[in-house]
């Protein structure tokens, strides 16, 4: 009989390498907490994960003292944000006024983002992350999470913790396996990801662009740009059913300056079909349970903003919780104290999504033209200082976090 390993012990362990899970254990071990982050994958290379750093997210780098390199890595900034209807460009959100030191947005592929903390967090000693571990159900005893149980090249591991984090995603394995409530919120929509290559005469404006029944998001990558296409939810097998050129048009039609490289996607396995869904957990815990970032709430790509509230939930969990888990004293009590803390930001925020899926982004689906651009974007046009709302909006967020003094200075 093969002998069953010993379960590996930890303070806290986090199922999910994203921003929400590396963030949190970073800041966690910065603290002097033993974190083990369980990440599925061989690597953080995803062409759908977010390339969105916001200001807020820029000022917590420099709270950290690792803006200056940070900002090193190539990327590019959005100070403004445009969207064109048809041949009408009209100004959505100027960030240059925002009172954080980076007035911008920065574009930079997540998985660099990610493999920019791990490099600062495997400094700490506390910190462990392991690769290729998918984690797969939970140890639950007398009604408690204890640990977790994951997959791995080598078989199958445990490990026990005093904390086990949900940081997991949207199909959160954890939080079902925990039994936590979803509330389904819904989405009208899909994003199909491709990637197409960038010319130096492309427009400069990496923003939305709205033709008749369509809407595109191009993101600069330096030498091509990854295009985000929404479409009418559960609509992608009908697009494949009239076929790639059909679909290679349809894309020129939405971004014309785009009509002679559209033959770039070779084939369908070009493009991947993002399934949007906006829900949340009534309840994010559970004892020697939380979940963060889009396991307790998955967000819409409206606005780019979920990797931004999935940082601020990890902040916001690190400032509450590691004083607890140094001192062993964390209760249940503690871990409601994170959702009452953020659950407020993330009503209204997708409360603001749903809000453009059904006056927006449904009026443009059902329209046989280009639709005129909403009224309050035509104000923008004439009175400019309001673009700085939704760029406070989308830049900073409702109820922005600042990481402690005490977990700014981490000890190497």
């Amino acid at each position: 009989m093969e002998q069953q390993a010993l379960p590996e012990i930890t303070t806290c362990c986090i199922a999910g390498g994203g921003p929400a899970g590396v963030m949190l254990g970073f800041l966690l071990a910065r603290a002097g907490v033993d974190v083990l982050v369980l990440e599925k994958h061989k690597d953080f290379f995803r062409d759908f994960r977010g390339d969105t750093i916001h200001p807020s997210t820029l000022e917590l780098m420099h709270e950290l003292g690792l803006l200056e390199e940070f900002l090193a890595q190539p990327h590019q900034e959005v100070r403004q944000i445009e969207a064109h209807f048809g041949a009408k460009t009209v100004h959505i959100a100027d960030f240059t006024h925002l009172p954080t030191r980076c007035k911008f947005v920065a574009f930079m592929p997540q998985w660099d983002f990610l493999n920019f903390l791990c490099k600062h967090a495997q400094r700490y000693p506390s910190f462990q992350i392991r690769m290729e571990a998918n984690v797969t159900g939970l140890v639950i005893e007398n009604n408690r999470v204890v640990g977790v149980k994951a997959r791995t090249a080598q078989g199958t591991l445990e490990v026990r913790a005093r904390l086990v984090i949900g940081a997991d995603g949207r199909s959160s394995i954890v939080r079902d396996c925990a039994g936590l409530e979803v509330e389904e919120l819904g989405a009208p929509i899909d994003v199909l990801w491709f990637r197409v290559s960038k010319k130096p005469e492309d427009p400069p404006q990496s923003f939305g662009f709205v033709n008749a029944g369509q809407f595109m998001v191009l993101i600069d990558r330096a030498d091509y740009w990854q295009c985000a296409y929404v479409i009418r939810k559960g609509s992608f097998d009908e697009k494949r059913n009239r076929g790639l050129q059909a679909f290679r048009e349809e894309v020129a039609r939405c971004v014309p300056f785009l009509e002679k490289r559209v033959d770039e996607i070779k084939q369908w396995d070009d493009v991947k079909l993002l399934s949007v869904k906006v829900d949340r957990l009534r309840n994010w815990y559970r004892d020697g349970l939380l979940c963060i970032g889009d396991a307790a709430h998955a967000m819409s790509p409206v606005g780019g903003v979920g990797i931004n509230l999935a940082i601020q939930d990890a902040v916001a969990a690190a400032n509450l919780l590691a004083p607890k888990l140094l001192t062993k004293t964390l209760q249940i009590e503690d871990l409601k104290a994170v959702q009452s803390r953020r659950e407020r930001p993330t009503r209204l925020t997708q409360r603001l999504q749903i809000f453009l899926h059904d006056h927006l982004l449904k009026k443009i689906f059902n329209s046989p033209n280009i639709i005129a651009p909403p009224v309050f974007l035509n104000l923008t046009e004439n009175f400019p200082k309001l673009r700085r709302i939704p760029a406070r909006m989308i830049g900073i967020g409702f109820r922005p976090e600042h990481i402690q003094p005490s977990l700014r200075s981490g000890g190497k």
